[in-house]
């Protein structure tokens, strides 16, 4: 075996692992409720959320699925991707953002993570300017949990709100289908929308079913009679048209997508050109220790049209790669961290890669703008570990260096699209366009790593003196010992990018084979939106 070859199999050991776990994981949440439950909706005339989706958008499109890994290690896992399908597809040769309630998990009801996921979804929609659908099947709140769905600024009553302001002021195509039970305040979901379909014998709409009406009122009603399709739209007129079943409803749905109006991008856009590595390289690209320096350049070359990036000042602060290159035919701005050991160019100590320092956050604010004020998207590809701490750093006004390049990404209109490699650490993790900064999409390598620092700076930070006596004393005790431990597992746990899937703070984990495909349907379905990419929604301009 040469060397190489050894070099490769210890470096790619640690992503195919962690690969191979989040493909069995995926392949198990997007079972839903499972195999028995599946069937029951096959029995009762209905198609699945997922069989739904794959129908309505283009064959063989890709999907990029949005929070399929939410809620997975809650609820002793009986809520899988919180109970909704959510994400971006193609439609008609068009972007747009699907919502699809999974009546196999928990009859569809509404978890606390499900709202979260369904404003997401909105959220992308108002960014990007796509139109939204809604595949309907929810018997409403799950009651047990209604503390976290009903009440407070982002619970349920929000959807409604995003509802209108795309219904008023944004002018977003929202197409709603109602696919099975349609409960109480869930129902306001529809009605808001533009166009409201309804399926006969399958779908019921209404404020109380028959239980709850028998309860309140006493009077006593078929389901079909109170709220079905032929009550909707032939006599309340809530909805606006019919479908004999699940195929045709989709079917008159993409009828529709295809008639609205479409925008165009006004970037300079080029052929697609194929990347200039393969997407399975990265695999031996990322090191086995996420600690380990490995060559960005290359890595980059993995998703960028023919590896190609014309770099913005190579020479100075190397330690932040900046450039500009193509993405499936659309111009981007790259912003990665460049991980190893780096000469400074005016003599002293060399830099570490992936930590930011006062010239590297100058020239990343530099660039920022310059994308900015030419309406190129800005990619960051996160490996930081933070910024530069010490004496010298401090005095070379790192403070205030930062600062500029936090505002100048926070305040760029441009789309920004994160994928995060290995570490996304410290205040770092924020200037390269973190969560709170709300770039258009977040995502994730199963490498990823999130927290504001790693377990054995937390525990240095937490048990330092104890560390320090204990030493001089020639051992640590059993307490201090399992307090140790137990803060490393901590860490170890909550730094896993499954951890932070689960909770939403990125919208996918991505496969590097499938980096690509996702960050160029995410760019299109950016595009649709010429305008401001600041905060979910913006109202004028």
């Amino acid at each position: 075996m040469s060397g190489k070859t050894a070099q490769a199999m210890r470096t790619s050991t640690r992503m195919r692992r962690i690969a191979d776990e989040m493909r069995a994981l995926e392949a198990r949440l997007r079972e839903g409720g499972g195999p028995e439950k599946i069937a029951r909706q096959h029995k009762a005339g209905k198609l699945t959320a997922r069989e739904r989706v794959k129908l309505l958008l283009d064959s063989d499109s890709y999907f990029l699925e949005v929070g399929l890994l939410v809620a997975h290690d809650k609820y002793d896992g009986q809520a899988p991707a919180a109970g909704v399908v959510t994400g971006v597809g193609m439609c008609q040769g068009r972007e747009i953002v699907v919502v699809a309630n999974d009546a196999t998990v928990k009859a569809g009801a509404w978890w606390p993570e499900t709202i979260g996921k369904m404003l997401r979804a909105q959220e992308i929609a108002m960014r990007c300017r796509v139109p939204i659908v809604y595949l309907v099947d929810s018997a409403g709140v799950n009651l047990p949990y209604q503390g976290g769905v009903f009440p407070g600024q982002y619970g349920a009553s929000r959807i409604f709100y995003y509802n209108s302001l795309m219904r008023r002021y944004l002018k977003i195509p929202q197409v709603a289908a109602v696919m099975g039970p349609c409960i109480a305040g869930g129902a306001y979901l529809p009605a808001l929308s533009d166009v409201m379909l309804m399926v006969e014998g399958t779908s019921f709409m209404g404020l109380g079913g028959p239980n709850l009406v028998k309860g309140a009122i006493g009077q006593e009603v078929d389901a079909q009679v109170l709220g079905g399709a032929a009550t909707h739209v032939e006599i309340s007129g809530v909805a606006h048209r019919k479908a004999k079943n699940d195929e045709e409803c989709i079917t008159r749905i993409r009828e529709m997508i295809a008639d609205l109006p479409r925008t165009t991008s006004a970037l300079p856009l080029r052929e697609e050109q194929p990347p200039g590595r393969r997407p399975a390289d990265a695999y031996d690209l990322v090191p086995d220790d996420h600690r380990a320096a490995y060559p960005m350049r290359e890595l980059l070359a993995t998703i960028l049209d023919s590896g190609a990036l014309d770099e913005f000042q190579p020479g100075h602060a190397p330690e932040m790669i900046c450039g500009d290159a193509y993405l499936g035919g659309i111009p981007v701005g790259v912003l990665a961290n460049d991980r190893g050991m780096f000469k400074e160019s005016r003599g002293g100590p060399p830099k570490f890669g992936g930590i930011l320092y006062t010239d590297s956050a100058e020239k990343c604010a530099y660039f920022i703008e310059t994308c900015d004020r030419h309406r190129r998207p800005l990619l960051f590809v996160q490996d930081v570990s933070g910024f530069m701490v010490g004496t010298e750093a401090e005095h070379s006004g790192i403070i205030r260096a930062g600062a500029r390049m936090v505002e100048a990404m926070a305040c760029a209109t441009v789309p920004k699209m994160v994928l995060t490699v290995n570490h996304a650490s410290g205040a770092g993790y924020y200037a390269m366009a973190g969560q709170g900064f709300e770039p258009d999409f977040l995502f994730s390598w199963p490498t990823g790593r999130m927290g504001v620092m790693e377990g054995e700076s937390a525990v240095e930070a937490l048990f330092g003196p104890d560390l320090e006596e204990a030493k001089q004393k020639g051992g640590m005790d059993e307490a201090l010992r399992i307090a140790v431990e137990k803060t490393r597992q901590d860490y170890e746990r909550q730094l896993d990018a499954r951890y932070a899937a689960a909770r939403g703070f990125v919208d996918a984990i991505l496969l590097p084979e499938d980096t690509r495909p996702a960050l160029i349907l995410a760019l299109k379905a950016c595009l649709n939106n010429p305008g401001s990419h600041i905060g979910p929604f913006v109202l004028q301009g």
